[in-house]
């Protein structure tokens, strides 16, 4: 079995790319942009900030992972010319959707009363708990545009989602200001209006992409199809079984990173703050190669609808080459602007120091998250989503985190240790994934 490098296929791979790795590092910024303004207000702010969104982003992910099981089949049924299917797929995909996004909504408000028992601090938790609240709400609007945006990029339409996520990221950044400061007659909110902003940036995204749909020309023949065709049990199961996993591989993966931020609060608020800032810069370069990613499951899905062994395994071949090159150099950005960066998050020099030596461990697995994105990608694109979440379990719980609890407690190497432990299990799930598409290809 042989894999050829082809500049046609990584032309076609990075075109499909660029705009999936813009709008994901859209949803990213969002993040970055809460974070900056809530270490401006403070070390408390930014502490409690910290607390909300690592316990509501593994909630989300699970939210995001079923919206990412309906890529690979539409492109599969692109491939293979199936447009009623493909219209069955996006009405299952909604209806999917809402009642699993209900279902969170109701288990986040019930997670939102645990919120003391994650961290000592009474004053972290009181700010922390209306900010996940908000969070929380805003999660259903978010999801009716991932839903449409997944479905856009199934068929290898991808700017559009772009353009909506730059435009609400600008809304989003000028509003966390009005609101804080409470320009333009508007009520000062403080901490809160970080949230609120976020919440009319993703109601702003829904409406957005939804126009976008119901303007667009070439979704026509869905549109017409999408009344005729109907959600029947054995489909809904169908896709519940397909995408499920893949959020919660995406769950278990940002849960670790979580529940690295829980065990850098036992240590203490200087070392969440460094987790905090150093994992969102990290995030940056992360969503990036989920671009790469994205990309990379359209082109193999639709090869793979096609029987198309020989192209498939080139587009893999060029999405491997294209992601490798990338991270090389996110390895030299860390390691040269690992002082620098964290400058523009805070000026506590204690934290700043202490995220800079994150940032280079940072720099350590930052071939091993880009592969291993890339890998689990590919393997969506054929439809092996359940043995990647069990290498999802394994390598970040059974090894990453114990690992990192041992050198940062019993070894005492403090919250470096918690990161040394991700490392591992980024580079071990990084072997499995690709070991395990390559076996599926040749088999």
């Amino acid at each position: 079995m042989r894999y050829r490098i082809s500049f046609p296929e990584v032309r076609q791979n990075i075109a499909i790319a660029i705009p999936v790795a813009i709008s994901q590092l859209g949803h990213m910024t969002v993040a970055i942009a809460d974070t900056v303004m809530a270490g401006r207000l403070g070390a408390l702010p930014l502490a409690s900030a910290t607390l909300a969104m690592s316990v509501f982003i593994p909630f989300l992910m699970i939210a995001v992972g079923m919206s990412y099981g309906i890529t690979p089949i539409v492109a599969q049924s692109s491939g293979e010319g199936s447009n009623t299917h493909i219209a069955q797929v996006l009405k299952t995909g909604l209806v999917l959707n809402i009642v699993v996004d209900v279902l969170l909504f109701v288990l986040l408000m019930v997670v939102a009363q645990l919120l003391p028992y994650m961290n000592p601090d009474p004053a972290i938790v009181a700010m922390a708990k209306p900010f996940f609240i908000i969070q929380a709400v805003s999660l259903l609007p978010l999801m009716f545009f991932l839903i449409l945006k997944q479905f856009c990029e199934g068929l290898a339409i991808t700017r559009q989602a772009t353009i909506i996520t730059v435009v609400a990221n600008v809304i989003n950044i000028g509003l966390i200001y009005m609101f804080i400061h409470g320009t333009w007659g508007l009520p000062i909110l403080g901490f809160d209006g970080i949230a609120y902003a976020t919440l009319i940036a993703r109601v702003f995204m829904m409406v957005s992409m939804i126009a976008f749909f119901f303007g667009q020309k070439d979704f026509k023949i869905y549109r017409s199809l999408y009344s005729k065709v109907r959600v029947s049990s054995a489909q809904f199961w169908s896709l519940m079984k397909s995408s499920m996993p893949i959020g919660l591989q995406l769950m278990l993966e940002s849960g670790a990173f979580g529940f690295a931020a829980i065990l850098a609060g036992w240590i203490g608020a200087s070392e969440i703050a460094a987790h905090q800032i150093s994992l969102n810069i990290a995030a940056v370069t992360y969503m990036a190669a989920t671009g790469i990613a994205a990309a990379t499951t359209v082109r193999i899905g639709n090869e793979w609808g096609k029987k198309d062994m020989t192209t498939l395994r080139n587009a893999w071949a060029a999405a491997f080459i294209i992601v490798f090159t990338y991270e090389v150099l996110s390895i030299f950005f860390f390691v040269l602007f690992r002082y620098q960066l964290p400058l523009f998050y805070i000026q506590d020099p204690d934290i700043v120091m202490l995220s800079a030596s994150l940032l280079l461990i940072t720099a350590l697995f930052q071939m091993s998250d880009g592969i291993q994105v890339v890998a689990m990608g590919a393997l969506r694109g054929i439809g092996d989503v359940k043995i990647p979440t069990i290498v999802a379990v394994f390598s970040y719980w059974v090894i990453g985190l114990p690992a990192g609890y041992v050198l940062a407690f019993n070894l005492k190497m403090g919250v470096q240790g918690i990161w040394y432990g991700l490392l591992i299990g980024l580079s071990i799930s990084a072997v499995m994934l690709t070991v395990r598409f390559h076996n599926k290809v040749r088999k």
